[in-house]
């Protein structure tokens, strides 16, 4: 997988609900790998490209998007993914990097289609004409209760809660709910760890389930 050994790169997808520590996870996982010599790109969704962010911000944080309809929110997700497939992914990929994106197509599944009840034949096919054939090899579920997250989102001190993270507990749930189904459904790709725990704990725990796959 080293960039100087001319073989494919490998796409790490990182999910969860608001609040599971996704962010804090990526960039230390992300030091592990380069600290093995491998080149690591980190991006995000939405955002990722000056185009991804412009939507990111419709998305999260315009005041006209409380009256976002789902079906709209599903396709500027969907946008912003294809966007960012083909010009950041696709070739990092190609160059043999180790990709690191914070939420994919995963996301999608769970808070539009599941969350938002949007029926799941057209999030999937939605999905797949958004990505073409990136598909993660790994995706790390950081699996925390909804009551934890609620709590998380409450207390951050950084920026004013977006969206998604002004969503009720309810809401919360179904995301939950729906990342374990998921996870089921494909047991090979996905890898469920407990976010509950200490930050060092969590870390250590993905980058040995990682090294599985990856080294």
């Amino acid at each position: 997988m080293r960039q100087d050994d001319g073989t494919r790169g490998y796409l790490i997808t990182f999910e969860g609900s608001e609040g599971s520590g996704k962010s804090t996870q990526i960039s230390r996982i992300a030091r592990r790998f380069e600290s093995c010599g491998y080149e690591v790109e980190v991006t995000r969704e939405p955002g990722g490209t000056e185009i991804g962010e412009s939507i990111r911000h419709v998305l999260m944080h315009a005041e006209e998007s409380s009256k976002m309809a789902p079906e709209t929110e599903l396709l500027l997700f969907a946008a912003c993914r294809a966007q960012l497939v083909r010009e950041r992914i696709a070739p990092a990929i190609n160059s043999g990097k180790i990709i690191l994106c914070d939420r994919f197509l995963d996301s999608t599944t769970v808070y539009q289609g599941i969350a938002r009840n949007i029926s799941a034949e057209p999030v999937k096919m939605i999905n797949e004409f958004a990505v073409g054939d990136v598909v993660p090899d790994i995706t790390v579920i950081l699996d925390i209760p909804a009551e934890m997250g609620f709590e998380r989102i409450k207390h951050r001190h950084n920026d004013m809660p977006d969206r998604m993270e002004s969503e009720n507990i309810e809401f919360y749930h179904k995301v939950r709910e729906g990342y374990l189904m998921l996870a089921k459904t494909l047991p090979e790709r996905y890898l469920i760890i407990d976010g509950t725990r200490a930050r060092d704990d969590v870390e250590e725990q993905i980058w040995k389930e990682l090294r599985k796959h990856v080294i």
